[in-house]
């Protein structure tokens, strides 16, 4: 047996058939997308950078924030981006019983470091 159809095989053994409403490599696809969305150059000043709320932990609130700059950015797409991302990474945390840590993450605090928007460590 070829080690891609084991891997396949295996797979299907340990998580079950693929019944799964939200498939895992969409939300990898979503969350791609919104960081291709996210342009960071542009911005002349911090005050035209931003931060955006990426995915859904289980306890509610994001994972982390996606820094752009909103001159160069098409925010409108990049927040139907996330919200589409959060909204089935919400479902498929429900159907997976996914836990998260519950501690609030906030937006950071933005910098502008080589005309890039960039998220202060």
């Amino acid at each position: 047996m070829k080690s891609g159809v084991l891997s396949a095989v295996m797979l299907i053994a340990v998580t079950g058939p693929c019944s799964s409403v939200v498939d895992r490599s969409e939300l990898i696809r979503l969350e791609n997308e919104a960081r291709a969305l996210a342009i960071t150059a542009g911005c002349t000043s911090v005050d035209q950078c931003r931060s955006a709320p990426v995915g859904a932990k289980s306890c509610g609130g994001p994972r982390y924030y996606l820094p752009y700059c909103s001159l160069s950015t098409d925010s409108a797409a990049l927040f139907r981006t996330l919200d589409e991302l959060a909204t089935k990474e919400r479902a498929y945390n429900r159907e997976h019983g996914i836990g998260s840590t519950c501690e609030f993450i906030g937006p950071p605090a933005l910098t502008l470091s080589g005309g890039e928007c960039r998220a202060a460590r």
